[in-house]
């Protein structure tokens, strides 16, 4: 089974939420997933987190060969995370 790190949108029109979880690559994007990492808040407001992340489990999937997409891939170099 091939797993990618992907985001997931969530929230309502014009304010974007989404969770980072992992994925089966072949399901569709309405599957479900198997585990969520953590969020991102695309528009951050006052002094809300713009991406929380539960960095062991991150580390944990990238050891156990799942692939990041491109954004998410760029989320982790902005958080730090050398894996990614």
């Amino acid at each position: 089974m091939a797993t990618r790190i992907r985001l997931q949108r969530m929230g309502r029109k014009k304010k974007p939420y989404y969770r980072v979880v992992v994925t089966n690559s072949e399901a569709g994007a309405s599957a479900g997933y198997i585990e969520s990492l953590g969020s991102y808040r695309a528009i951050a407001s006052g002094d809300e987190e713009e991406l929380k992340l539960n960095e062991e489990r991150v580390e944990h999937w990238l050891g156990c060969g799942a692939q990041p997409s491109d954004t998410v891939k760029d989320l982790f170099s902005k958080a730090g995370l050398s894996k990614a």
